[in-house]
């Protein structure tokens, strides 16, 4: 195949392929859904507004210290000990994630 012969189509068609959106699109994250998201180095909560193919944004995010008993944490985010939140969005990068599990409620309190 000759590059130099790719209709505008094909060219579309490849375009689709590798574009952000499309691995964006891949990623399990859901618009709208709360997160408890692990990274490398910190644990994060909120709700996603929006993601690309590198980043998720998170809407009325906290960092969270410490977790307490992370399983009773999750059930309730009331047993967090120590939580910051975010005044602003957080870009959180997707290549930092170690793991995530969506959560029924945010915190939202400085604690």
């Amino acid at each position: 195949m000759n590059l130099n012969d790719l209709t505008l189509g094909q060219i579309k068609e490849l375009r689709n392929l590798f574009s952000s959106q499309s691995i964006a699109d891949d990623c399990p994250f859901e618009i709208g859904e709360k997160y408890l998201i692990r990274t490398v180095t910190f644990t994060l909560t909120g709700q996603v507004k929006s993601k690309t193919s590198q980043f998720l944004v998170l809407e009325q995010a906290d960092w969270i210290a410490d977790t307490n008993r992370f399983h009773d944490a999750l059930k309730d985010s009331d047993k967090f000990n120590e939580v910051e939140p975010f005044i602003n969005d957080c870009i959180v990068s997707k290549g930092s994630i170690v793991d995530a599990t969506k959560i029924i409620k945010l915190y939202r309190k400085q604690k």
